[in-house]
């Protein structure tokens, strides 16, 4: 890992047809970032520009405004760089020269006009980074209020990747505009839904035979879509993990093409200022939908700007972005660098636990599986994660970061089971019937205390933090014995000490005495 010399601020902005998104982020000296703001503005930049080709001066007006305001909050906190891009109304605008003159006069800010198929790229690339595909492959759709994005990837790389004009607002523009009450009628629907396949119908055809596994929806119209339909009809689903399905999808369009606009924005779920623009981005999903034959629509909360700082830190030397890691170590890694932990200690303890979960399983004191072991991998990194708050009590502490971080690729069950092995590596052990862990399933709260042991005994194996111990395992485990092998170099006593002193612990979970020991290591 090179270390970078001092911090730097850096911010994302994505000036798209419908809004205006910015992110500031601080890269800190340990190759992690931390997040400093995100915000987002509605400026409607392509509100009337696809019926002429022009941008309206009152749109210019207020996309300026906002770039202005936007560019300020950046220097107020320290950036010395402003990634900006413009996307399809910008693009296409036959005086986007007039609006990209005045956002550097006024704002300071120099935008580049990417082409469809890059914010397809880089919108893949925000979405990817946020989800755990492991052999999966998925098909991304976002729907932005000039044009829409389609791609399909897995983990390492895009396959395709489609932009198709056709968005919220310019099928508003070109289709429902002249309506004085807002309903729209099937005839005008079905209008909206044929200029689709007219105007999308070579990328559809390219996505037709493409293999995905799973898809995604990741903008603001189709989570506004999802969110309606499930208050609609699933009040009774969590919103995370809402599988939007095509049926209930057109339920819904049904439902919302029969009200009159001021009615349509009190739909429980509905986003007011989208829903003059709800039924031209539904069209939309709605076509992709079945076109391609995707049952269901999965939600991420990722978008260009994310995926505007993956591809600038993937450049960047050190940084876990710049490796072909996983998303979720890749997150870990995050998380742990940018609250400062001892990274050659986590990964010490890290290499110890596995040793010992591997020959734990070899001499059958547990039957945990892959899983579990990279539950354990992961919880090792970030077990002294609470120090970042306070030394005194720092398992309290690492249990509260990691179970509130946003931890990308893990579920809400797995960021409860990470956060309880950092928890209970230290002092207490617990229970069967332990009031933490008693909300979990048989599963995980066996492993909570199998490898929250295993781990106990990995962080007193590196007790100096020196890296004495090289090897660790465990062996000869008969007549309810189980022996502690250690290969150090050096002085390691502190080390033996502490795993001595703490056997306790190891007869409470695994129900065998445990004996130390201790061989000198030949290795340098």
């Amino acid at each position: 890992m090179a270390d970078r010399a001092v911090e730097k601020i850096v911010a994302f902005i994505d000036l798209g047809t419908n809004s205006i998104r910015i992110l500031v982020v601080r890269l800190n000296p340990n190759s992690s970032y931390t997040i400093l703001t995100k915000q987002k503005e509605l400026v409607r930049l392509g509100d009337g520009e696809f019926e002429h080709g022009k941008l309206l001066p009152e749109a210019i007006e207020r996309t300026v405004t906002v770039c202005r305001k936007f560019a300020e909050l950046a220097r107020s906190f320290g950036a010395s760089e402003i990634v900006a891009f413009a996307t399809s109304a910008t693009r296409e605008a036959k005086n986007r020269s007039e609006l990209l003159r005045r956002l550097v006069e006024e704002a300071g800010i120099e935008f580049g006009v990417i082409s469809g198929r890059e914010e397809a790229r880089l919108i893949y690339l925000g979405v990817s980074s946020g989800i755990d595909l492991g052999d999966q492959s998925m098909l991304f759709i976002d729907i932005g209020g000039g044009s829409t994005e389609v791609g399909v990837g897995d983990r390492h790389r895009y396959r395709i990747l489609e932009s198709l004009k056709a968005g919220a607002i310019r099928m508003t523009n070109l289709f429902t505009s002249g309506s004085e009450s807002g309903v729209v009628p099937p005839e005008n629907y079905q209008e909206i839904q044929r200029h689709i396949r007219s105007e999308g119908i070579h990328a559809m055809g390219r996505l037709k035979g493409a293999r995905f596994d799973l898809a995604y929806g990741c903008s603001g119209t189709i989570q506004t879509l999802a969110d309606t339909t499930r208050l609609l009809y699933h009040p009774e689903k969590a919103e995370d993990n809402f599988v939007l399905t095509h049926t209930d999808l057109q339920q819904t369009v049904a439902y919302l093409c029969s009200l009159p606009l001021e009615k349509r924005r009190r739909v429980p779920g509905m986003v007011a200022e989208r829903a003059d623009i709800i039924i031209g981005g539904a069209a939309i999903l709605d076509v992709l939908m079945e076109e391609l034959a995707i049952p269901g629509i999965r939600i991420s909360d990722r978008s260009l700007r994310d995926g505007m700082l993956v591809d600038y830190l993937s450049r960047m030397d050190g940084f876990p972005h710049a490796e072909p890691l996983s998303v979720r170590k890749r997150s870990v890694i995050q998380l742990g660098r940018s609250c400062g932990i001892d990274e050659a200690h986590a990964l010490t303890v890290t290499r110890l636990a596995l040793e010992l979960f591997d020959s734990a399983a070899d001499q059958k004191l547990h039957t945990c599986g892959a899983w579990e072991r990279e539950m354990l991998e992961y919880a090792a990194y970030l077990h002294d994660i609470g120090s970042f708050i306070s030394f005194k009590g720092h398992q309290i502490h690492s249990q509260y970061i990691i179970r509130n971080a946003d931890l990308l690729g893990f579920d809400q069950r797995e960021t409860g089971v990470l956060a309880l092995i950092a928890r209970y590596h230290r002092k207490r052990v617990p229970g069967k019937k332990d009031v933490l862990i008693t909300s979990f399933g048989n599963r995980a709260r066996r492993a909570v205390r199998v490898l929250s042991a295993l781990l106990r005994y990995a962080e007193h194996l590196d007790r100096t933090h020196a890296g004495l111990v090289q090897h660790a395992r465990f062996v000869n485990a008969q007549n309810g014995v189980v022996c502690l092998q250690i290969q150090c170099r050096g002085d390691c006593a502190l080390e033996y000490w502490a795993v001595q002193s703490d056997t306790g612990a190891f007869k409470k979970t695994f129900g065998k005495s445990l004996t130390v020991e201790c061989i000198q290591s030949r290795e340098p």
